[in-house]
């Protein structure tokens, strides 16, 4: 695969609507043209200290963010007619279409592609998981900044290029 968008989104809570954060890397011809990365204010509006550890977003960072509609609205037109690429892509498929739901806005059926089961399919047992990280290193990318939107949308981008 050689054009793509690898999206990754962080959430405050366990709905898949509170999105959080969004990291997208858009990808032409082999080459990563496009890093975006915006936080966004979550709907709920709430931060489970659970999420927090993982991720280190809080209320207060996002407070004053922007809502999904508006920090879409900038993202969307740039990925138009893209397929779409995520490490555990049901996550974050799932978390699009709640908050497009949420926000009742009309789902455009993005294509997705998930690189944790191709590394299934491909790496099989050469690899201890296929968790983002591991697939990650053994693609030649060091994710130091693990569940950071745009940091994971990186390293899943490096995937997708060497697996998809």
């Amino acid at each position: 695969m050689k054009t793509f968008a690898a999206i990754d989104f962080e959430t405050a809570n366990g709905y898949p609507s509170s999105i959080c954060s969004v990291g997208v890397v858009i990808v032409r011809g082999g080459e990563v043209v496009e890093k975006i990365y915006r936080l966004v204010r979550p709907e709920p509006e709430y931060y489970w200290r659970a999420f927090t550890k993982i991720h280190g977003l809080t209320f207060e960072d996002t407070a004053h963010a922007d809502v999904f509609p508006k920090v879409w609205a900038e993202i969307a037109p740039k990925i138009e007619g893209f397929p779409l690429v995520a490490h555990n892509s049901p996550f974050d498929e799932g978390c699009l279409r709640a908050t497009y739901k949420t926000y009742q806005m009309d789902y455009p059926d993005y294509e997705f592609h998930c690189t944790c089961r191709a590394s299934r399919r491909i790496f099989g047992r050469k690899l201890p998981n296929h968790q983002l990280h591991t697939v990650a290193a053994h693609c030649g990318f060091d994710l130091t900044s693990h569940h950071h939107a745009l940091a994971d949308a990186e390293a899943c981008a490096v995937i997708a290029m060497a697996i998809l």
